[in-house]
C-alpha cells in the first residue's frame, strides 16, 4: 500500500452482480490497486470494504463500474467512507474474499445461464485437455447460473452443485485468482462433476457411452428427451420426415413449425441463407432462436414447418449440445429440438 495516509470505503453494488465472475474481478482489481480489504456476495448485491489512498479508492470505485465483467448489470453502486480502524482484515496486507452472508427479507438477482463461451470450447475439443469431451465444462464467463440456483447469495452450497465436492484440480482453479474459473460456482471436470446417462423407454439405463448410442438413436429416427438447462429438448432428426411426423403426433402439434439447432453456422448454411445480422444475433450469447430463409435445396423434412418459407434455427449454448451436434458418421445437418 502507498505511504500516504489511508482511507477506508464501505462499497454496495446491485444488480446482476452474482454469477459473473465479480467478486474475482474486484479481488483482481484491488489487487492491481494495491487495496486491503474483502469482497463479499449478500442476498442485497455486493459489499466491499477496502483501504487505500483516497486517490486510489475514487479510481477503485470508478473501474468497478467502467470495467465490470460485461456479464454483469449493475443498478447502483454507493461509496461511503468509514473509520479505517473499523475494517476488518483478513490479512495485514491483502485483499480477500469472504464467506457469503444471507440477510432476511433482501433480494438479489441472478444471471440468467450463459451460453458455453469460446475458451470452454476449445478446451472441450481438445485431446490434451483435461476436460476434453466433458459435456458439463464451464467458467466464470458461462454455464448455468439461474437454474441451479435453490437460495440467495449465489454460492456453490446454494446450488444443485453441492453435492458434488471439488477435486484438488478444480479446487486449486477455484482458489486461484489469476485462473478463469477463480470461484466459479460450477466448476466441474470428469473426475468430480455430474455424469450424463442414456435411459431407455423400459426405464433402464444404458451402459456405454450415452452421447454416442443417442447420436445412434437420433440417426436412426428415434425420438430422445435431451435433459439441458432449464428443462427437457424432444429431439429427433430434422431431415427424417418419419420421425418428425411421429413427434408431430405424439406432442398432438398438427402444423406448428419445430425450432431447430444445429452445430454451427457452417452447417446452418447447409439448409438456410444467413445474413450479417441473423449471424449476429445466432451466435450472440443468448443463443436465440431466429428466422432464417429456407434454402430451395434444403434437405430439412418439409413438416418441420408446413408451409413456411423460414426456418426457426438456433446453436449450441450447451457443451452437451455441441457433442450431441458434432458433425460426422452421416449424422444429420440439424436436429428438431
Amino acid at each position: 500500500m502507498s505511504a500516504l495516509q489511508p482511507s477506508a470505503r464501505y462499497i454496495h453494488i446491485t444488480g446482476v452482480v452474482q454469477g459473473v465472475g465479480f467478486r474475482p474481478f474486484v479481488y483482481n482489481l484491488a489487487d492491481e490497486l494495491d487495496l486491503v480489504g474483502w469482497v463479499l456476495n449478500s442476498s442485497s448485491g455486493v459489499e466491499i470494504e477496502a483501504i487505500g489512498p483516497g486517490d486510489d479508492l475514487d479510481a477503485f470505485v470508478k473501474r468497478l463500474e467502467a470495467d465490470a465483467p460485461p456479464l454483469a448489470r449493475i443498478e447502483s453502486i454507493s461509496a461511503t467512507s468509514i473509520d479505517v480502524s473499523s475494517v476488518e482484515l483478513p490479512t495485514p496486507d491483502g485483499f480477500a474474499i469472504r464467506h457469503s452472508e444471507a440477510k432476511p427479507g433482501d433480494f438479489q438477482p441472478i444471471s440468467p445461464d450463459i451460453a458455453v463461451c469460446d475458451d470452454c470450447l476449445r478446451e472441450l475439443f481438445d485431446p490434451h485437455d483435461r476436460r476434453y469431451r466433458y459435456p458439463f465444462i464451464n467458467c466464470t464467463n458461462c454455464g448455468p447460473r439461474f437454474t441451479i440456483i435453490k437460495d440467495i447469495p449465489y454460492d456453490r452450497p446454494k446450488t444443485t452443485m453441492a453435492p458434488f465436492k471439488m477435486c484438488p484440480d478444480c479446487q486449486g482453479e477455484y482458489e486461484d485468482p489469476t485462473d478463469r474459473r477463480f470461484h466459479a460456482q460450477p466448476n466441474a471436470c470428469p473426475v468430480c462433476g455430474p455424469r450424463v446417462w442414456l435411459v431407455s423407454g423400459s426405464d433402464s439405463t444404458r451402459q456405454g457411452d450415452a452421447i454416442s448410442q443417442t447420436r445412434d438413436l437420433l440417426t436412426s429416427g428415434a425420438i430422445v428427451a435431451v435433459k439441458g438447462l432449464g428443462g427437457f429438448h424432444l429431439a429427433c432428426d430434422a431431415t427424417n420426415p418419419e420421425a418428425v411426423s411421429r413427434l408431430r403426433e405424439r406432442k398432438g402439434r398438427v402444423d406448428k413449425p419445430f425450432a431447430l439447432m444445429a452445430f454451427d453456422l457452417k452447417t446452418v448454411q447447409q439448409f438456410c441463407h444467413v445474413e450479417a445480422e441473423e449471424v449476429a444475433l445466432l451466435t450472440s450469447r443468448e443463443r436465440p432462436i431466429v428466422l432464417l430463409r429456407e434454402r430451395t435445396d434444403s434437405v430439412i423434412a418439409p413438416s418441420v414447418a408446413p408451409g413456411n418459407q423460414d426456418l426457426g434455427v438456433m446453436l449450441p449454448y450447451t457443451p452437451l449440445h455441441y457433442l450431441l451436434l458434432e458433425p460426422g458418421d452421416d449424422f444429420p445437418p440439424a436436429l428438431v429440438m
